[in-house]
């Protein structure tokens, strides 16, 4: 509830700010980045915002990119949908950095090589994206969020005058492996972006696609230049980490996925050796599975073909993930088993078997925890496939029976 109350103070506009103001010659324009917490999975990537200080005309404003509101109409469906909005909000720079401190989060602020008309034009831009009218926009993990947004609102306000040089960049990472960067402490975070994502985030980024990262966007800005009367100048005059934060060993998942899907396998495994020597079905087990990995195929398949969440297309999870999976369990219950049931859990089966030769080999990393998940349904398919009865005598392939 304290964290709740200390986020709201900052979320909350700033009244009184969308009258143009003249800056005096005593104003400084600054990126803020803040650092991430990697105990909690939406704060795990930092935060950036820009900061307009005047002690002469009185202000001290943050301009943030990453508000947002539950009440906003259909915010539930919207989120599905992947039409979610953002807003700059505008706060007061003390309230702003108030909870970053309480949280331990790192502040570094970089003040920019603005002459006076550049930032006054930066602010008037930032004034007017800030009303009501002009605060939204459609929201994009990857390429429109509150780090990239600092990235565009400079260049859009600056157009040629800035120039961005990505050479310091030497790393070849996907974008897939950027996030990964900051979800070690999250392994079940980790593994749900990895689920969910599909084959579009493993391309190798470019520079300009790093600075979906606050970091990243940091590191830029050291290494970008302003043209100011023909001359290229640095574009950041001043650095300061107007917070250092302490370091601290990161909470550790109860259950790693390993212990949780090793276990799966296991029991996998023991009870395909009782049902082989019982020449009978564990049916709860396969139930429980098949339905599990049948839910996640109908929910990545609904985000690749039924919303704008584009980095959620071509998911080659899909293939362990059988939409089919979830309807598969209503035969198993029938007293007369379909003939084709058989040859469905031999066909997945195949799928399951290859799928873990070519693992490494895929356009699409899969991570690497849904192994034994994946060998597990392929020990209950072979276990179904033999078990279940041949069409046509109602014996299995070399057992028979059924148990719930």
């Amino acid at each position: 509830m304290k964290r709740l109350i200390i986020a709201v103070l900052w979320l909350v506009n700033v009244q009184g700010i969308s009258q143009v103001l003249p800056l005096s010659d005593q104003a400084q324009i600054s990126l803020i980045t803040l650092g991430p917490d990697q105990n909690e999975l939406v704060q795990a990537f930092g935060h950036s915002a820009f900061r307009v200080a005047d002690p002469r005309v009185g202000i001290d404003y943050v301009y943030n990119y990453g508000v947002f509101s539950f009440n906003q109409p259909n915010f539930y469906l919207n989120f599905a949908r992947g039409h979610n909005y953002y807003y700059v909000g505008v706060a007061s720079y003390p309230d702003f950095i108030e909870p970053y401190i309480y949280y331990n989060r790192f502040i570094h602020e970089q003040v920019l090589n603005l002459t006076k008309d550049q930032k006054q034009n930066m602010f008037d831009y930032l004034q007017w994206n800030a009303r009501p009218e002009n605060r939204s926009y459609l929201y994009d993990y990857f390429f429109n969020n509150c780090a990239t947004k600092i990235r565009d609102v400079l260049t859009t306000v600056l157009k040629d005058e800035v120039q961005f040089d990505g050479s310091f960049i030497k790393t070849d990472y996907t974008i897939r492996e950027l996030t990964d960067l900051y979800l070690k402490p999250l392994p079940w975070g980790d593994l749900g972006l990895d689920i969910g994502l599909g084959s579009p985030i493993d391309r190798k980024a470019t520079p300009n696609e790093y600075m979906f990262l606050p970091d990243y966007v940091e590191y830029s800005f050291d290494h970008a230049s302003l043209i100011q009367g023909g001359t290229k100048i640095p574009l950041v005059k001043s650095k300061k980490i107007a917070f250092a934060s302490t370091p601290e060993p990161p909470q550790k998942s109860l259950i790693h996925p390993w212990t949780a899907f090793g276990t799966l396998l296991l029991a996998g495994i023991a009870l395909s050796i009782r049902d082989f020597r019982r020449k009978k079905i564990t049916l709860w087990f396969d139930v429980l599975l098949l339905v599990s990995a049948g839910l996640i195929g109908v929910i990545l398949l609904l985000l690749w073909t039924a919303t704008d969440h584009h980095a959620c297309v071509k998911n080659y999870n899909l293939l362990w993930a059988l939409p089919t999976h979830l309807f598969a369990p209503i035969f198993l219950f029938r007293k007369s088993k379909p003939g084709w049931l058989g040859k469905y859990f031999l066909a997945t089966g195949i799928i399951d078997l290859l799928l873990l030769l070519t693992w490494p080999i895929l356009p699409q990393f899969l991570n690497y925890f849904l192994i034994p998940v994946v060998a597990a349904l392929l020990v209950r398919s072979i276990t179904l496939f033999r078990l279940l009865p041949v069409a046509g005598n109602g014996e299995g392939r070399s057992l028979t029976g059924l148990r719930e």
